[in-house]
């Protein structure tokens, strides 16, 4: 036991460790200040801005940097739909995968260009070289560029700056933080022994039968491994996501990845700190959420080292329980594993969430309730900063102070938008089309448990379409049969139908309409008039705000979704416990 947890603090140092330098060169890139980049980038973007015809000292509005989006996204969208539709007669496809269903096409597009990579196939049987690289693939990388602008021009409206210029903070997302890291990332993922290939499967006999062949699949994995984790993509390469031995093949490859996926949503906390002036808030909202995280790991891991007592029984001396666990790193990789996928909105998997105990399960949901610990690609940073003006309004109710946020007044306009974007849109997004599923189970939900784990199994899927996370507990009739299937008869199911095109209202609603609330929210906040902080300003630098902010955050959060936690984990917890289940 002492091992496990000792590997959950050393990894957790790192970022730790890693946080401040990162987030100070993420800072001089979206200040445009000189960075050893330079030499080699500033040419290639000037080529860049010259082709897509972009005037870089150009400031857009709220409205004009939300559209910029919508439209690209529109546009990147159909790009990954053909691909993928005509991917039967397209090159790099050496199995002849034809195209899938459409539905499934339409969830994955959708999927992908909202930074979502919620799955409903299994990548090496439903998606040919060229639709993983060329659509998924390059759709990481442009959505997480997407995600990071979006939380970099709320940070610069929130201190009172012009939001800037979308097309610009993409270009400069891509070419100053992504692709390096990448590039870096790749080749260690590489040593590690994750392949890069555009080979085909590798075919040969089996140990009992020699006229018999098995083909093993293989890929041009480790780009798509690295952008997978940095840029909170999370969709797997292979069906099995980082549980697979050529997506994670060992310790070393397994810390890249979590380090990877915590190091840009903890460091974007530090960068807000140095375009406000006020590293001391950064490291205090730091602090909180770090705590706040420790404390849901610190839960899961206990949880999933002692098990279920009555599985335990049986198991004997072969505990803890690793069923469903990546056995190859122990009960504490997996937990760690498992609690930051969730809370970064990353969704890569090196376990099956399905199999861990409902506490965890109470966790993983909480963590893509909130959407702060430590949230998604930029836009979690984001998220944490409506909940703070909440916290400002709230507070300064109750004593009688100015509700001001970094000198600027909180009024009826950001309160409206912040409560918008955190008390209905997610809601919506989760429980509407979670209560239409669980009002028809047998015709459209497809549970494959009963009882308070399929209601968390159907919650589950809303929550992470929503959320932009794209893990599942999995259990759902939401797959159409896989094109080699469809071309030997295979039918398509109503279930299936019903998942990819419920789940594709989440995944927009969760993306777009709060993008465009954060965007609104900065605007405003950028065309106040800072004013001196006086005795009456409630100043939100300290460490009695950074706690009434954490109870805000979750009191909200509590008051939201606790029905559904009690319907779901909580009373799957109480009948483990009480014996019954």
């Amino acid at each position: 036991m002492l091992e496990g947890w000792i590997q959950i603090v050393l990894t957790l140092l790192i970022v730790v460790a890693f946080t401040p330098l990162f987030g100070r060169y993420m800072a001089r890139v979206y200040l445009e200040q000189n960075t050893f980049l330079d030499p080699i980038l500033n040419p290639v973007e000037r080529g860049l801005y010259a082709l897509v015809g972009v005037k870089t000292k150009e400031n857009m509005t709220g409205w004009q940097y939300g559209r910029a989006i919508l439209y690209s996204n529109v546009v990147m969208g159909l790009l990954i739909f053909s691909i993928i539709m005509n991917q039967g007669w397209l090159p790099l496809n050496p199995t002849g995968i034809n195209a899938p269903t459409w539905d499934t096409t339409l969830h994955t597009t959708i999927s992908f260009i909202t930074n979502t990579n919620q799955q409903h196939y299994s990548g090496e049987t439903y998606m040919s070289y060229a639709s993983q690289m060329w659509g998924l693939g390059y759709h990481m990388f442009t959505s997480s560029a997407t995600g990071l602008a979006v939380g970099i021009a709320f940070i610069r409206g929130l201190t009172g700056r012009p939001l800037g210029n979308f097309y610009v903070d993409i270009i400069r997302s891509i070419t100053r933080i992504l692709l390096p890291i990448c590039i870096v990332g790749s080749i260690a993922l590489m040593a590690a022994g994750v392949p890069e290939t555009l080979a085909g499967a590798v075919v040969f006999p089996t140990l009992e039968d020699p006229n018999i062949s098995q083909a093993i699949a293989r890929g041009p994995v480790a780009h798509f491994e690295i952008i997978k984790q940095l840029g909170e993509n999370g969709g797997g390469f292979f069906a099995i996501n980082s549980a697979h031995p050529f997506e994670n093949p060992n310790g070393f490859s397994n810390l890249i990845q979590i380090v990877a996926m915590l190091s840009i949503p903890t460091s974007l906390i530090y960068t807000y700190g140095l375009f406000a002036n006020n590293t001391k808030q950064a490291w205090l909202l730091y602090s909180m959420i770090g705590v706040i995280f420790l404390g849901f790991l610190i839960v899961t891991a206990i949880g999933e080292y002692n098990g279920n007592p009555a599985v335990n029984t049986l198991l004997g001396s072969q505990q803890p329980n690793l069923e469903g666990k990546e056995v190859r790193f122990g009960w504490a990789e997996s937990a760690l594993f498992a609690v930051s996928t969730t809370a970064t909105m990353c969704g890569a998997v090196n376990s099956f969430h399905d199999s861990f105990m409902p506490i965890s399960g109470f966790i993983f949901l909480s963590n893509m309730f909130l959407q702060i610990i430590w949230g998604g690609q930029g836009t979690g940073t984001a998220y944490l900063f409506a909940y703070s003006i909440l916290a400002v309004f709230v507070t300064g109710l109750m004593v009688g102070r100015t509700p001001e946020f970094l000198g600027r007044k909180i009024e009826k306009r950001e309160v409206v938008l912040a409560s918008f974007l955190i008390l209905l849109v997610h809601p919506i997004a989760i429980l509407i089309p979670g209560g239409i599923a669980l009002a028809f189970p047998d015709q459209l939900a497809g549970i494959s448990n009963p009882g308070f784990h399929g209601f968390s199994q159907v919650i589950y899927e809303y929550a992470s379409a929503a959320a932009n996370n794209g893990s599942g507990f999995e259990g759902l009739g939401d797959s159409q049969p896989s094109p080699f299937a469809i071309a030997t008869g295979a039918k398509t199911t109503a279930t299936a139908l019903w998942w990819n095109l419920s789940t594709c209202f989440s995944l927009l609603a969760g993306r777009y309409i709060p993008i465009l609330g954060l965007l609104f929210l900065a605007d405003s906040m950028s065309r106040k008039q800072a004013v001196p902080y006086t005795t009456g300003t409630l100043r939100t630098d300290t460490g009695l705000f950074t706690g009434v902010t954490a109870g805000v955050i979750l009191i909200l959060g509590a008051l939201t979704f606790f029905p559904v936690l009690a319907l779901g984990p909580i009373g799957e917890a109480f009948f483990i416990a009480k014996g019954i289940g």
